[in-house]
């Protein structure tokens, strides 16, 4: 039987497409951020071009190299950019593919969700998809062997949300990783006082506050921060930036990026 893989869309758009010169990057990206003494339990990192985003990335990323070894999936909620649905979609196929390889897909923990009236399978929500996709060399680079559970995120409440969360939450061998940039397209300094107050309102577990103008992961980062608040989950700000701090950045029309650690104290 044939095994069914989801190619990649945005090699060589988003990051390099072959495995060397990929690797050199993330080599590169993960030279700079401090690995930290504690493994966060979940991340928020943005999900653009690397030359744009990828530094603000690694900063999150750096945090899981302790735990190589011990993480064995990775749950990952991202917004659906190209397809409009209602609710949460999952992929049936076997793995997703990247230039680093094949990662498999858990689909033990995709079945424990499907009694859920707003949880299916949507492959198509997941073939163009990028901010799934650009997260993935990064997990390849950091951990040994783990499945992935992916989720592009319609519309769908925090509640929602949280609840896929809380299923899939398990112990030390489970990371949860949220896919969002911050805002889009104003002035630099008028995306800094946004994103910061944003980065504020994530801080402080305030789903309620956060709009779809603040975030484009908005719903997946809304579940992550209500679940927070009732698990009562420390959460960090690593890094805040935007498009224009980056060398390819234009001032006058930004992308905000922010990176979080959420910590189990």
């Amino acid at each position: 039987m044939s095994r069914k893989l989801r190619e990649p869309a945005v090699a060589e758009l988003f990051y390099p497409g072959e495995a060397e010169p990929l690797g050199s990057l993330l080599d590169q990206l993960m030279r700079g951020p401090d690995f930290g003494l504690q493994v966060p339990k979940a991340i928020i990192v943005p999900h653009a071009g690397y030359v744009y985003s990828g530094s603000t990335a690694a900063a999150a990323y750096a945090r899981l190299a302790p735990a190589r070894e011990r993480i064995k999936r990775v749950v990952l909620l991202g917004p659906a950019h190209r397809v409009r649905f209602q609710g949460i979609a999952g992929h049936s196929g076997d793995a997703f593919v990247t230039p680093l390889g094949e990662v498999p897909l858990d689909g033990a923990a995709l079945e424990k969700l499907l009694d859920l009236t707003y949880i299916g399978l949507l492959d198509e929500a997941h073939t163009q998809e990028h901010s799934l996709e650009v997260q993935l060399p990064f997990l390849q680079h950091l951990l040994a062997d783990f499945q992935l559970v992916p989720l592009a995120v319609g519309d769908a409440t925090a509640a929602a949300v949280a609840v896929v969360l809380e299923r899939l939450w398990g112990g030390a061998e489970t990371l949860v990783v949220i896919s969002t940039d911050l805002s889009h397209y104003h002035d630099y300094e008028t995306a800094r006082r946004l994103d910061g107050h944003t980065a504020d309102n994530i801080l402080h577990r305030r789903h309620e506050a956060i709009g779809y103008q603040d975030a484009c992961g908005r719903n997946p980062l809304i579940g992550l921060l209500a679940l927070a608040r009732r698990r009562d989950l420390r959460i960090e700000l690593l890094r805040l930036c935007s498009s224009g701090d980056s060398a390819a950045g234009d001032h006058s029309r930004v992308v905000g990026y922010g990176a979080f650690a959420v910590y189990e104290d």
